[in-house]
């Protein structure tokens, strides 16, 4: 349970959602109604009817229209306290490190290693906790970075991966990952709990199963080495 304290905090406190699709979605939905005082969500392009199959914040009646200012809309509606940001694009490397200076944590959600990468960066340099959520098909996983005292990235991933355009989405499991991602968030944000610094979780869909790794720093890492 949030304190009176931890629920003010809240309230003073920024995140970043990009996107804001299948797993940003319902990670944006969560924080908004838990109260987190100013959302700021990019997610570029036009919604499609394939996407309904996931992204909570669309509808039949926004298809065919730019997605962020349709799903700032959507969760203006659920808390009008909550002030809400829209960005319809994704930020590029300067932009993303002007965001992530505003910003009190970030949830990066996005399918490209190009993108979380970038988004890892700017989380660095402005030494604010990052949030990485991933799925395919029936799995997902999740990492809580703090820039200087954990791994980051990448670390993970020095080189990026290759990467496949069409891939496999079940929306149950988009939406279970970026849920877990908006409870990090909050934990983090409100000084509740105990946040899975510097580990992955994984969840197996197919079989019900769920992992914890912890990371490992690189000392010679060519984003956070050498970041105190």
């Amino acid at each position: 349970m949030l304190t009176p304290e931890g629920q003010l905090r809240l309230k003073r406190a920024t995140a970043l959602v990009t996107r804001a699709g299948g797993m940003g979605g319902p990670a944006a939905l969560m924080l908004t109604m838990g109260g987190v005082g100013r959302v700021i969500l990019a997610h570029g392009g036009f919604l499609s009817s394939p996407d309904l199959n996931r992204q909570v914040l669309g509808s039949e009646d926004a298809v065919d229209k730019l997605r962020a200012p349709e799903f700032a809309a959507h969760l203006r509606r659920m808390n009008r306290f909550v002030e809400i940001e829209a960005l319809d694009r994704e930020p590029d490397d300067e932009e993303a490190l002007q965001l992530a200076r505003r910003c009190d944590v970030i949830l990066a959600c996005p399918p490209t290693f190009e993108e979380r990468l970038r988004l890892n960066r700017a989380a660095v340099a402005a030494r604010v906790p990052l949030i990485d959520a991933a799925q395919w098909g029936m799995g997902g996983a999740l990492c809580v970075f703090r820039p200087g005292q954990t791994a980051c990235l990448e670390c993970l991933y020095p080189h990026t991966p290759p990467f496949e355009e069409s891939f496999p989405v079940v929306g149950a499991i988009s939406a279970a990952i970026g849920s877990l991602a908006a409870l990090e968030a909050i934990k983090i944000l409100s000084g509740s709990g105990r946040p899975l610094w510097g580990r992955m979780l994984t969840y197996d869909g197919f079989r019900g199963g769920i992992s914890m790794i912890q990371l490992t720093r690189r000392r010679d890492c060519a984003c956070c080495a050498g970041v105190n």
